[in-house]
């Protein structure tokens, strides 16, 4: 990758940064899929250069990078923002450092409630659901995620012609050296990595 922008987020009193990860995002996705170059497959990469930040594990900054420059313009990001524009701003696009010696992976992170490992237990227990949520307690197994998310809306209805809402679990992986592979439409990977600075 050796062009990039970036997004910052800029919450008020209205808007916190929560809402507008996932107002900005879901935008980003949209966008992705739009320019998509195969099936589930995205030229166009993201990375989260305040991931961990103590006050907003995701902070405020989102960054779209590319191989191309022309990549970047073409996916035209002011135009997928345009009813954002009071609470992001976006850069111009940039060269990505030579100095950089670090490189990070963000992938999607599957994380299962704790509720659902509840059900799937006690189905396959043959035991009822509060019985396993209350022994899970008491012995301390309860595994709440600490990982950073997104939510997120399907843009595909359900059966019922409800959205399907989730949340985008984000794990970061830091490495010495990069590593080439796809991007899916999140702009994620689960092996490739991008310029971390």
């Amino acid at each position: 990758m050796k062009y990039y922008l970036d997004i910052t987020l800029l919450p008020d009193a209205e808007a916190n940064l929560g809402f507008l990860w996932q107002k900005v995002y879901q935008q980003i996705h949209i966008a992705l899929a739009d320019n998509k170059i195969a099936e589930n497959q995205s030229a166009i990469a993201v990375s989260f250069p305040k991931y961990g930040d103590k006050e907003f594990p995701l902070g405020d900054k989102l960054r779209l990078l590319a191989d191309q420059q022309a990549q970047l313009e073409q996916l035209d990001i002011a135009k997928w923002l345009n009813r954002l524009t009071d609470y992001t701003h976006a850069t111009s696009i940039k060269s990505v450092p030579s100095s950089v010696n670090e490189y990070a992976c963000f992938k999607r992170k599957a994380v299962k409630s704790e509720l659902k490992r509840a059900v799937s237990l006690a189905n396959h227990l043959s035991k009822p659901v509060e019985e396993i949520v209350k022994f899970r307690q008491d012995k301390g197994l309860n595994q709440n995620s600490k990982l950073p998310f997104i939510h997120m809306e399907s843009q595909k209805p359900t059966e019922t012609g409800q959205k399907n809402k989730f949340r985008l679990f984000i794990e970061r992986h830091l490495y010495d050296s990069s590593v080439e592979g796809n991007f899916d439409c999140y702009g994620l990977s689960k092996t490739a990595t991008i310029p971390w600075f």
